[in-house]
């Protein structure tokens, strides 16, 4: 047994020693080895192939090549003997292969021959190799951007380089395929470009007011031309540029009359766009040269407002309105303008002669020449004088007293004295250059004169004459003065008073003098006052202006900033180093309006503002701001006037030395129209007070109200209006009186009028003579832009007198009998003459007159005993039950003798009503009065019974009566 181990060791031992012997040499391969796979697919390409050699081929097994093993487990792939004999082997992956995980592999591989059989027992292994693996790219991914959206903001009026850069990725793994290569806006007419980084620039400067926003879209494409499966928008907002200005204004401002001071600008902030700033200064200027003369200022006239100002008296309104008595302006230019303010233009062919008896005389060392005046460039080269005022010789030698003109955008006042006042060289002509005179603006020009000193007001700033020339007196003459507005009267040249005379001889037209130096432009107002010069106060009040701006809690204001107004309040210039004390001061600025009616329309503001920067060459500039107050209308009054209109006196009245009051009841009032703009209430008291259209009573004043006598004028040797000047005192009113009527003006309360209108009275010497006179009263305001109705007076004579004369007449005493006049008779029938000491004539009656006498006093008797039964006839009817109608049906009236006025008898007279009042109120007394009536005083003439029953009348007529009109009986 153990021989036969031993011999199979032995055989063994033989068999490995024969296979060593065939199987010498190990397999070989390359040293490295580079592929590329691409992704998605598991084919790898070896560069060089992969080929294992081994020497010991051809023999079997030992020559030929089992298996490449691959070292590394993580590596995904494999490799395979495709031919054993030639040892080409494949490499290729496990799996697909994705190149976005991982793009690159290195391993070691090593090639195994199959040894000494089949199964590759005691095979050899060749050395290790190298391989790397590249992974190409598939462009799988489209790009993708990073946002959702993107969005950006800009300046108008700007070129940017880049607005914003949109971004976009791409998941592919190699740079070919996951770079981005080309972007592009897909939005069509916009004015945006995008480059292939991504940045949107603007093609064009933008305009916040045409767009303020912009969506557009964006897509990308990667270098493999692979698009973006969704586009990405982009919005751009476009934002104002930040201009330096005033902010929170509006352009228009609505002013309610009445509504006293109104903020122009309570939101208004100055925007500075960060700029730091030193300094500020504001200037808000109230433009009004349209409106009136310049402003809206009281339109009264020129005698109302020297009243309501205190002027001194005395001046004369040298261009007044055209009437019958002012006359010598109808032949002007003029233009009532608004709110009846009167303007006389003046185009250089009009001109007007004051009449000698309006001209002031005597104008001594102190006077005042005012006028309001309008005017430009002169036209021409060398332009001409213009001759405001001119007083001339009416013949002869042409020569100028005083005159005021306009020379070359100067005015000149010139004053030569006479002889008598002076005889040595003194000034004479006072030259002053200014702006105002020819810029087309209203001005109020006041020359005050205090001989040799002449002093200029402009807008009650006043003017030192910038030159005074000297001249000689004038040689005193007989020769007449002319004084003209307008122009300057100058009689004819020695050349044309030669062809003048040559034209006489002739048989020609005489030439007349002529005007000369017109003037151009327009004038109101123009007055001169004799021996006294206005005081500066008064000037300012005769040409304030009545609106302008205001500051709202002027204490309020910080006192850093410094304020300044014009005279006119027209201009407020604000300073002041503090950005928001400036903002707040603005916000104050406010429009005042102090008329109670002012003129509506439109007023332009304007804001310009000026800043200083810290230490900078270049600052920011404030754009000026326009605006406008819009003055809402008023609500126009209506001036009512009322009381009695029928006026009935007794002749004695009219001829007493006061006369006959005629408006005693008089009562003006002034009403508007609101319109209710609240909500309604339930309640009662609430809707009666809130109702559109009710009818409020205002207050205001008058200028005006004039008396106009209708009919034929007043004859001044019999009748008059009269007014005490007492009644005046204390108020701002005057009055002319004149054959035609009354005037009454200046300027104050209705209830003021009221009083002084009661005590106008109307007095006639010769009543008898009267049948009915008519006036009308008529009140203004604002100079006729608003006035009152129509009121109409009639006043008609009681003829007492006359039916005493005339039953006098019936009975009059033969020629023979003498008659006494007695003092106290003369007194009532001559009011004027009682005062005097009229004769009495004493006589003796006559036996005749005595029996004339007893027979009347027997017919008196008889008459009076049958009114006495009538009487009580009367009463027993009474008291049987008759009515007071019945009575009057049975009233005998066949003892009383009336006289009615045959002007009248067309009409029922309103004394056939006074008859029946009378009889009315007789039917009501008793018994006993009757018999205390009916006494010896009754046994007198039939003449005196109307006298004795005439207060009864005035008695019955203070009883509620019905008549057509109110009448009042005295």
């Amino acid at each position: 047994m153990p021989r036969i181990v031993c011999v199979l060791a032995l055989l063994a031992a033989g068999l490995s020693a024969a296979h060593n012997k065939v199987n010498k040499h190990k397999p070989w391969i390359e040293t490295s080895y580079h592929g590329v796979i691409t992704e998605n697919t598991d084919v790898v390409l070896l560069d060089p192939p992969l080929v294992a050699l081994d020497k010991d081929a051809p023999i079997p097994y030992a020559g030929e090549i089992c298996a490449f093993n691959i070292h590394g487990l993580e590596a995904p792939f494999e490799a395979v003997v495709l031919n054993g004999t030639s040892g080409e082997g494949q490499l290729r992956a496990r799996g697909l292969v994705d190149c976005e995980l991982q793009k690159e592999y290195t391993f070691i591989i090593q090639a195994h021959d199959c040894g000494s059989g089949p199964g590759g027992m005691e095979g050899k292994k060749s050395h290790k190799a190298v391989v790397h693996i590249q992974v190409n790219d598939v462009n799988e991914f489209a790009p993708v951007f990073r946002e959702p959206q993107y969005r950006a903001a800009v300046t108008e009026g700007k070129i940017y380089d880049s607005i914003l850069q949109v971004e976009a990725t791409d998941q592919d793994c190699s740079p070919q395929y996951s770079q981005i290569c080309n972007y592009q806006i897909t939005t069509t007419n916009t004015p945006f470009a995008i480059d292939r980084n991504g940045n949107i620039r603007n093609t064009e400067k933008l305009s916040f007011d045409r767009q303020q926003h912009y969506e557009i879209q964006v897509t990308a494409w990667d270098c493999g031309q692979k698009r973006a499966l969704q586009s990405v928008p982009v919005h751009i907002d476009v934002k104002p540029v930040c201009k330096p200005g005033w902010q929170g204004w509006n352009k228009r401002v609505d002013y309610e009359p009445g509504t006293g001071s109104k903020q122009l600008f309570p939101n208004m902030h100055l925007e500075t766009c960060g700029e730091p700033l030193s300094s500020l200064r504001v200037t808000v200027e109230l433009q009004t040269s349209h409106i009136g003369k310049g402003c809206d200022r009281e339109t009264y006239s020129e005698k109302s407002l020297q009243k309501l100002c205190g002027a001194s008296s005395g001046s004369t309104d040298l261009l007044p309105a055209p009437s019958a008595a002012t006359n010598w302006t109808a032949s002007l230019v003029s233009d009532d303008g608004r709110d009846s303010d009167l303007i006389f233009r003046f185009d250089g062919r009009q001109a007007a002669k004051i009449p000698d008896w309006v001209v002031p005389q005597n104008l001594t060392d102190q006077f005042t020449i005012a006028t309001w005046m309008k005017h430009g460039p002169s036209p021409g080269l060398r332009a001409e004088k213009e001759t405001l005022l001119c007083n001339s010789d009416k013949t002869e030698m042409n020569r100028h007293h005083y005159s005021l003109y306009v020379h070359n955008c100067r005015l000149v006042f010139l004053l030569r004295r006479d002889f008598t006042q002076v005889d040595t060289f003194r000034p004479a002509e006072f030259h002053w250059k200014l702006e105002q005179i020819c810029d087309k603006e209203w001005h109020y020009y006041v020359i005050n004169v205090e001989f040799p000193v002449v002093a200029l007001y402009v807008d009650g700033v006043t003017y030192d004459p910038y030159l005074v020339t000297d001249d000689w007196p004038i040689h005193p003459s007989q020769i007449d003065v002319q004084l003209t507005v307008g122009a300057c009267w100058q009689e004819m040249s020695s050349e044309e008073k030669d062809k003048r005379e040559s034209i006489v001889l002739v048989g020609g037209e005489v030439t007349k003098p002529r005007f000369t130096q017109y003037f151009r432009g327009s004038l109101s107002g123009l007055t001169i006052r004799p021996g006294k010069i206005e005081s500066q106060k008064v000037i300012s009040c005769l040409q304030a202006c009545k609106e302008g701006l205001d500051i709202n809690s002027l204490e309020s204001l910080d006192k850093s900033i410094k304020f300044h107004f014009n005279p006119a309040q027209s201009i407020l210039v604000m300073e002041g180093e503090n950005l928001e004390n400036i903002n707040t001061a603005v916000r104050k600025v406010s429009y005042i309006n102090s008329r109670q009616f002012p003129t509506p329309g439109i007023r332009r503001l304007q804001i310009s503002t000026t800043v200083q920067c810290f230490g900078e060459d270049t600052c920011i500039t404030i754009p000026i701001i326009e605006a406008v107050v819009m003055v809402l209308q008023p609500s126009e009054p209506r001036i009512t006037i009322s009381g009695v209109e029928r006026l009935s006196q007794s002749a004695s009245d009219f001829r007493a030395a006061g006369g006959v009051s005629l408006f005693q009841d008089l009562h003006i009032i002034s009403t508007v129209t609101r319109a209710d703009t609240a909500p309604r209430h339930t309640d009662m008291e609430d809707s009666k007070a809130h109702q559109p259209g009710v009818l409020e009573e205002i207050i205001h004043n008058l200028d005006y109200c004039d008396i106009l006598v209708l009919g034929e004028e007043l004859n001044p040797k019999q009748e008059s209006l009269q007014l005490q000047l007492s009644s005046l005192l204390g108020k701002h009113l005057d009055a002319t009186n004149s054959t035609s009527g009354m005037s009454i003006y200046g300027v104050d309360s209705m209830t003021n009028y009221e009083q002084v209108i009661r005590k106008v009275h109307y007095y006639h010497l010769q009543p008898g003579q009267l049948t009915e006179r008519r006036f009308r009263l008529t009140c203004s305001e604002l100079n006729g832009r608003y006035t009152s109705n129509e009121f109409t007076l009639e006043v008609s004579v009681w003829h007492s007198s006359e039916t005493e004369e005339h039953i006098s007449h019936m009975v009059a005493p033969p020629q023979y009998m003498q008659v006494v006049h007695h003092p106290s008779m003369i007194s009532d029938l001559y009011p004027n003459h009682a005062s005097g000491n009229p004769s009495i004539i004493h006589c003796v009656p006559s036996a005749a007159t005595v029996v004339i006498v007893m027979c009347i006093a027997a017919l008196v008797v008889v008459v009076v005993l049958g009114i006495y039964r009538i009487h009580v006839t009367h009463q027993q009817e009474v008291k049987q039950g008759e009515t007071a109608k019945e009575a009057d049906t049975n009233w005998d009236d066949s003892a009383l003798t009336i006289t009615v006025n045959p002007m009248e008898d067309t009409k029922e007279s309103h004394y056939t009503t006074k008859i029946k009042a009378l009889k009315d109120q007789d039917v009501n007394y008793d018994e006993d009065e009757e018999d205390e009536e009916v006494t010896s005083d009754e046994s007198d003439d039939s003449e005196e019974e109307v006298d004795v029953q005439l207060p009864r009348m005035q008695r019955s007529s203070e009883k509620p009566q019905r008549w057509d009109k109110p009448t009042i009986c005295y």
